[in-house]
């Protein structure tokens, strides 16, 4: 089934002063799908957020909501739902009262208010605690409470600002899986900001990766993790070597070497040829040992350093040309610093990058 563009950005800028957080920003929002902007901070992921709510106007381009440039229409008329880093519980009121905020404020008759609250309740997994008082909530539960008072207007899309940050890292965890959950259920559209990676792939359907107001890359969870088209990209994510490879004539083909080793692969012939090329090699595709003896490419390195990660061990390497990378695997392979050691590698897993 095809999707549904349910908003399109198009050519969205966005400065405050000489800060530029949205340069010629274009890209499309489906309907139903968790989508997650993804970057560090001042990448302009919350100001383009709050563009799409509302609360920030453009200074030009055009925000189109199922067709309807939405440019100049205030926020209350939007029929959006927002999540904020700090829940915004109210103190003074019960779990069921902020839930059912937004809907007596919009003059839901009571018994129907009373219905869609307890629904709510239900969904987020807290039928019996309506006539608690919300202080007495704990970090994870309050957050749930915000979700469960956002949803609850049925709003056509939810938009979450780093709503899990403030959150310990257990609590966190679980609720990165609630949230995902939840949307299914609900089939509303979420938009999420994020710096972390790791809930950025745990929830989305699709990731825009953003750097200095620009998306650099917009895809599915996989495909940005495996398969990053630039060195920012693949530096964002933790666990990527980034090496630098040399062109050489081989042929009709353009060949490239690093590590003092011919990748037994050619470049795309998309790419210019230049006097460096980047590659992005992820640490746990690499193999020591004897696994590095069964693959198709192999290199000498020298083993500066272990470090132990409880789940993985990082072998830390220096390759033959002085470029350093690292290999994680679940055990250590090898024993002590200064050693020569066999690397391996599947060609087909190196990524060819773009700048």
């Amino acid at each position: 089934m095809s999707a549904t563009p349910q908003v399109e950005l198009i050519g969205i800028n966005k400065s405050f002063g000489p800060t530029v957080t949205a340069d010629n920003f274009s890209l499309t929002i489906n309907k139903g799908e968790f989508f997650t902007f993804l970057g560090p901070s001042g990448s302009g992921k919350s100001t383009i957020l709050r563009m799409v709510a509302g609360l920030e106007d453009p200074d030009s381009g055009h925000i189109l909501f199922g067709g309807r440039d939405l440019v100049g229409v205030p926020p209350w008329r939007r029929n959006l739902g927002m999540m904020f880093q700090q829940y915004a519980i109210f103190p003074h009121m019960t779990v069921a009262e902020n839930v059912g905020y937004g809907l007596k404020a919009r003059s839901m008759p009571a018994p129907a208010r009373r219905a869609r609250v307890q629904e709510m309740l239900e969904l987020i997994g807290m039928p019996d605690k309506g006539g608690k008082n919300a202080t007495l909530l704990s970090g994870g539960e309050q957050q749930r409470v915000a979700l469960a008072r956002a949803l609850a207007p049925s709003p056509e899309m939810l938009l979450l600002d780093e709503p899990l940050s403030a959150l310990d890292e257990k609590i966190r965890r679980e609720m990165q899986l609630e949230l995902k959950h939840i949307q299914r259920r609900t089939g509303t559209t979420f938009c999420y900001v994020t710096h972390d990676q790791e809930e950025a792939l745990t929830m989305s359907d699709r990731i825009a990766v953003l750097n200095g107001g620009r998306c650099v890359q917009c895809d599915v969870p996989e495909v940005i993790f495996t398969c990053p088209r630039t060195r920012f990209v693949a530096k964002f994510f933790r666990g990527c070597n980034i090496v630098d490879a040399k062109f050489e004539n081989a042929g009709s083909k353009a060949a490239v070497r690093f590590g003092g080793t011919l990748l037994p692969r050619a470049a795309p012939a998309s790419l210019a040829i230049r006097e460096t090329l980047g590659l992005a090699i992820r640490c746990e595709d690499l193999r020591l040992g004897e696994q590095a003896s069964k693959l198709p490419m192999q290199l000498s390195a020298t083993l500066e350093e272990l470090i132990y990660k409880g789940t993985t061990v990082d072998h830390c390497l220096l390759l033959a040309d002085g470029q350093r990378i690292v290999a994680t695997s679940t055990r250590r392979e090898v024993d002590g610093p200064g050693q020569i050691v066999l690397v391996g590698l599947d060609p087909s897993r190196v990524v060819f990058l773009e700048d």
